[in-house]
């Protein structure tokens, strides 16, 4: 088994109103040497909190949190070697579109099958 924990990625489309879906999810284990994200955005439901959302730029800053969890660095992503580094860059908290919530912990056998399994139970309707 190996221990894990786990933030929601969080599309706050107007951070005065503190209204929010979940779009993502963000796993990592250090015991397993694994950091990853998966993302899924609704365009529905994301039009339906918010029909002005420039969903195309939440996208990307998706985009851009899977790339920073996989090592990728340039284009303005900053320069972590270690995962434990990307995580906690990952979820600190900010004031943004695309926000962090808290984090949770759990175990798994597989990382990568508990990564999707999260999608499915707290991002997808």
């Amino acid at each position: 088994m190996n221990a894990y924990q786990y933030v929601l990625l969080r599309l706050v489309p107007r951070v005065d109103r503190e209204e929010f879906i979940n779009v993502g999810v963000v796993l990592y284990s250090q015991d397993a040497g694994f950091l990853d994200a998966a993302w899924e955005l609704d365009d529905a439901r994301a039009a339906a909190l918010c029909p002005t959302c420039d969903l195309d730029g939440v996208r990307s800053m998706l985009d851009r949190v899977r790339a920073v969890c996989r090592g990728e660095t340039g284009r303005g992503l900053p320069t972590l070697e270690k995962p434990g580094q990307r995580f906690g860059w990952i979820i600190a908290p900010r004031s943004t579109v695309v926000q962090p919530g808290p984090v949770h912990g759990g175990l798994c056998d597989d990382p990568g099958v508990e990564l999707q399994r999260l999608l499915g139970r707290l991002v997808r309707a």
